[in-house]
């Protein structure tokens, strides 16, 4: 048996993080669909309530859309302040069990409780008492999933949701994994997933009968993850505070864009949901990488890198208008856009340094 198999991970996730927060703040918006983020017409959702999922509105998705498919959604605009000192809170749960606390988001993390402070050898229980210690001190309810490494903690969070918990043991996750779409694979996006598809693989089954090699060859060094976790195996331990490499968001267009007004138009909510990240997270980057891909396919990035860290969205705003300056005029259509930044720091580890471009 695998060293990694005898670990036991929690995969705890709060329940609609934001928008449960603005309900439980506001007791009007209680059992009514509610979409914390902008409602203008380039706005985006960055969370929805579940009476809002009802209806397909989902996180990412452009305010006129989720609007479109809930006429009666209410947008409330997100109080990031509120939800980080949250965090904080429920973070201080969190470690009077293990200091092996591995944060993803504001609203989501990892916990290696295999020796815990507790000496609890349960770590269902465990999960089960910090789930009731969450909502006791903010109200709000939480999911869990626990297993034996963090990929089966992941997938199994999301199994009993809401404010529910899954165990997957370690006799079970083989049979788990091989009864799953690949889409629902935790690391296998829609993009992957069509490419699985298109390949002949469309569950975890599938995927485990293929070799590490023909995975490698189609998907190269990620094909060696997807070999893994084919076989519900997944060695990474929980790693305390661990950065991102990059923060990124990208939009497929359902018409290609024509002109400058429609890509500045068409950047705005990939540039505000990758500011939002970054203010939730105080996380900032120096790199900043427009991706811009024609509507033959034809794939291009333009990145700038500046000597200090970007901590003001106009500045964030103005290096992407700049990089795609150079496009003009469109030679033929753009059917997607991202941004993304990389080269990222903390706040302790930038404090001081003054913020200059590199033109």
């Amino acid at each position: 048996m695998q060293a990694a198999e005898h670990r036991k991970i929690i995969h705890l996730d709060m329940d609609a993080f934001y928008a449960s927060v603005e309900q439980r703040d506001n007791p009007a918006l209680r059992g009514r669909p509610v979409a914390v983020g902008g409602s203008r017409q380039r706005g985006v959702v960055a969370a929805a309530s579940y009476e809002a999922r009802q209806f397909g509105v989902r996180s990412a998705m452009a305010s006129v859309t989720a609007q479109r498919k809930c006429p009666e959604l209410i947008f409330v605009k997100p109080r990031f302040e509120v939800y980080k000192a949250i965090s904080r809170q429920i973070r201080d749960i969190f470690a009077e069990y293990t200091p092996l606390i591995e944060p993803l988001s504001l609203d989501e993390a990892y916990l290696d409780v295999t020796h815990n402070l507790k000496n609890v050898a349960s770590a269902t229980r465990l999960a089960e008492e910090i789930r009731a210690r969450i909502l006791a001190e903010t109200g709000l309810t939480a999911s869990a999933g626990i297993s034996y490494n963090k990929f089966l903690a992941k997938l199994a969070s999301d199994y009993r949701k809401p404010n529910g918990q899954f165990v997957i043991k370690p006799a079970q996750g083989l049979a788990f994994v091989e009864t799953l779409s690949v889409g629902q694979f935790h690391g296998i996006g829609h993009v992957t997933a069509a490419r699985l598809n298109q390949l002949g693989i469309f569950t975890g089954l599938d995927l485990r009968q293929q070799s590490e090699a023909f995975l490698r060859q189609h998907f190269g060094k990620a094909g060696g993850y997807y070999y893994a976790i084919a076989r519900a195996e997944d060695h990474r331990p929980v790693v305390p505070d661990r950065l991102r490499k990059s923060i990124g968001s990208e939009n497929t267009f359902e018409h290609d864009l024509l002109t400058h007004e429609e890509l500045l138009a068409g950047l705005q909510p990939e540039l505000d949901s990758v500011w939002d990240y970054c203010q939730r997270t105080e996380v900032w980057g120096r790199t900043i990488t427009v991706k811009v891909k024609y509507a033959d396919f034809q794939q291009i990035t333009r990145s700038r890198t500046t000597l200090a860290p970007i901590s003001s969205k106009t500045l964030l705003e103005q290096v992407c208008h700049e990089l795609l300056l150079p496009l003009l005029p469109l030679p033929k259509g753009v059917r997607l856009l991202g941004v993304s930044v990389s080269n990222l720091t903390t706040p302790e580890t930038t404090a001081g340094q003054q913020l200059i471009l590199i033109f």
